[in-house]
């Protein structure tokens, strides 16, 4: 479960350190959700804190610099408040192919189950200003909620995947898939269906996110958190896909072979992965993972 399989860093929870750590102790309260770009001799992290519900649920996005990629100093912390949003999920920090940063924000429609991505554009990860921002990915309030989006730049396309919430039921809202889509400037997308979604009877069978995809060649793996009930809501487990196309991901685990990796304590979470290639070869990996109190702390590997 915890070895590196097939050129696949998958995460060894024993080996991980505590990034962040959680905004208070016990369920609920969690730091993670986290972007990593490797850039300017470290990483730049955008990552969303969470309380419990009734206490703030998602209430900011922070965005943090650390030269040794564990020991982070915050830069800016955008609050829900200023998103006119009930809450906030996995932002995507992206360096422009000019220089710029671009920041996707994932807020939910206050009263509603509906999610949307809205995104601002800045010289530095510093200097976002979300007064100057605009709505990306709609979504419908009545069909499907998007959120979670996982962009990359690749040979002068834009490629995301995207999480998408079915509404049309309200007893089914928890329910998710990830849905790929490509763009030539990063803003206006063109959808081409489902790229990866649960399996009926197997441990990712209730939704599956994509957390982070690498191109190989003549392939892509992506990372993603799965999950089988309504009970393991904010508990996802990682697994792995793989691919000939972006558009088709196919999970590698076999039939009844579980996640590829979850937390010991608490529901197992461990999610929400990302990646951050470095200069000499090495990785540093990101995810959220539950912590034995039951709150979740953003944890960092180096590989």
């Amino acid at each position: 479960m915890i070895d590196m399989h097939d050129g696949v860093f998958l995460p060894r929870p024993d080996e991980a350190v505590v990034a962040i750590a959680p905004p208070g102790a016990g369920c609920g309260y969690w730091a993670g959700a986290p972007s990593a770009v490797a850039a300017d001799d470290g990483i730049y992290l955008a990552y969303r804190l969470r309380r419990p519900i009734g206490r703030g649920r998602g209430y900011a996005v922070a965005l943090a610099f650390a030269r040794d990629g564990a020991g982070f100093r915050t830069l800016a912390l955008i609050s829900k408040e200023e998103l006119n949003t009930e809450s906030l999920e996995r932002p995507e920090l992206v360096r422009l192919p000019d220089g710029r940063w671009r920041l996707y924000l994932s807020c939910a429609t206050t009263g509603t189950k509906h999610w949307r991505v809205e995104v601002t554009d800045a010289a530095h990860p510093a200097e976002f200003d979300v007064r100057r921002r605009e709505v990306v990915l709609p979504g419908d309030v009545i069909k499907r909620a998007i959120k979670d989006p996982v962009i990359t730049h690749r040979d002068g396309t834009w490629h995301m995947w995207a999480t998408i919430h079915p509404l049309t039921d309200p007893l089914e809202t928890d329910q998710m898939t990830t849905e790929y889509a490509t763009s030539a400037d990063g803003l206006d997308w063109t959808w081409h269906g489902t790229a990866l979604s649960g399996r009926p009877g197997e441990w990712d069978s209730r939704g599956t996110r994509v957390s982070a995809v690498r191109f190989c060649e003549g392939s892509v793996t992506a990372y993603y958190d799965g999950r089988a009930s309504v009970a393991e809501n904010f508990e996802e487990r990682t697994g792995v896909a793989v691919g000939a196309d972006p558009a088709a991901l196919v999970a590698a685990s076999p039939p009844g072979g579980g996640p590829a990796a979850f937390s010991p304590y608490g529901g197992g979470g461990l999610r929400y992965l990302d990646l951050a290639d470095l200069p000499g070869g090495r990785t540093r990996l990101y995810y959220e993972m539950a912590q034995p109190d039951g709150s979740h702390a953003l944890v960092t590997e180096l590989r």
